[in-house]
């Protein structure tokens, strides 16, 4: 088992949240993983990536190679556009259709969008509009993360378990509403898959 993801966004997305649960979880279940990230100027709306390698076996690498990953999950969607070239012939891209326009001559997002639906494989969803209706916009990341969840070979309960942790500080209304937020994801995916 081997699965590698490319996680894109804008700083303050909550990338590395992401990136921070997934982690947990494959290191949980006993997997290998390594992670790489490179993070902008979240004030001023710079890119965030992060690479994660999971398998079941020693990974050597903790950068993806060109046309490997098996998932690109995208909280942005010119981000989406950006990574494409790692994506694998088979890979999965989940994106957020909302864009953070922080470039003056950023496309139309519909624009984007078509180049996305070129995909095989592909889910696109507005993530912030689900957020917003559980009661938290800043939830959004983890409406991603359910829906990325479906093309990741890890249990649903390890990733809740892993999010109640991340967020437990924060009291038990953040933890529900990031859980539901997940679990509202993972549906958009299902009825999205082809």
């Amino acid at each position: 088992m081997k699965t590698d993801i490319i996680l894109a966004g804008v700083g303050g997305q909550g990338i590395l949240s992401i990136a921070a649960i997934i982690g947990a979880a494959a290191i949980e279940k006993g997997l290998y993983l390594k992670q790489s990230e490179t993070h902008g100027m979240s004030q001023r709306g710079g890119a965030v990536v992060s690479h994660l390698r999971i398998a079941d076996y020693p990974v050597a690498s903790d950068l993806i190679p060109l046309g490997c990953a098996d998932l690109i999950l995208s909280v942005e969607p010119m981000e989406a556009l950006r990574y494409l070239p790692y994506l694998s012939e088979k890979g999965t891209v989940v994106a957020n259709i909302v864009t953070f326009e922080n470039i003056p001559d950023y496309p139309p997002v519909e624009k984007i969008i078509a180049e996305l639906k070129k995909l095989p494989n592909f889910v696109t969803l507005e993530a912030e509009k689900t957020a917003q209706g559980l009661g938290s916009i800043k939830a959004s990341n983890m409406v991603m993360l359910g829906a990325a969840s479906m093309f990741i070979e890890l249990e649903s309960s390890l990733i809740e378990k892993n999010i109640e942790k991340i967020f437990k500080q924060k009291g038990a209304d953040i933890v529900n509403i990031n859980v539901k937020a997940f679990k509202a994801g993972q549906e958009i995916a299902k009825n999205c898959k082809k």
